[in-house]
C-alpha cells in the first residue's frame, strides 16, 4: 500500500473549453495552468495520483470525482504531479494558491470541507507548479 498524503495535480488546459462536471454542471475552463489539491487518506494511499494519470491519459472512463470530469476532456493535460506524504494539508495547500492570488474554481473538488474550492487557476503550469513546489510544510 502506498504512504497517505496530500498531493497537487498541476494541469494544462490548452484551449478554452466548456466541461461538464457532474452534479456541479456545465463550467468554463479558460486556458492556462491549475491547480487541484486533494489527499489521499484511504484505501490506497498516494496511489490515488496514479487513477488521476489514468483518467488524463484516456486509460479509465470512470467519473466519479469532480477532478476527473476535468482530466478525460480532450483539450486537458495532466503536466505533473507534486506529493506530500504523510502531510494531512489539502485545505492549507488550497489556501495557499488562493494567497498566491490563483482564482477559484468555486466549490470545485470541495464537497467534503469548508473550502470554497480544491481547484484554483493561475497563469501557466510552471507557475502553478512554483506555488506548489514553495508550499512545504516541515
Amino acid at each position: 500500500m502506498a504512504d497517505p498524503g496530500s498531493y497537487v495535480l498541476v494541469i494544462a488546459v490548452e484551449s478554452p473549453t466548456t466541461i461538464e462536471v457532474g452534479a456541479l454542471g456545465d463550467r468554463e475552463f479558460t486556458a492556462g495552468g491549475y491547480a487541484y489539491v486533494g489527499s489521499a487518506f484511504g484505501p490506497g494511499g498516494l496511489s490515488r495520483v496514479d487513477r488521476h494519470r489514468r483518467v488524463a491519459s484516456g486509460d479509465h472512463d470512470t467519473r466519479h470525482w469532480h477532478i476527473d470530469y476535468l482530466l478525460g476532456a480532450d483539450s486537458v493535460r495532466l503536466a505533473t504531479v507534486e506529493t506530500y506524504p504523510n502531510e494531512d494539508i489539502e485545505c492549507a495547500l488550497a489556501t495557499a494558491f488562493a494567497d498566491a492570488g490563483c482564482e477559484p474554481v468555486a466549490a470545485f473538488g470541495a464537497s467534503d470541507c469548508d473550502c470554497g474550492s480544491h481547484l484554483w487557476g493561475g497563469d501557466d503550469p510552471s507557475t502553478i507548479q512554483k506555488i506548489a513546489r514553495s508550499t512545504r510544510w516541515e
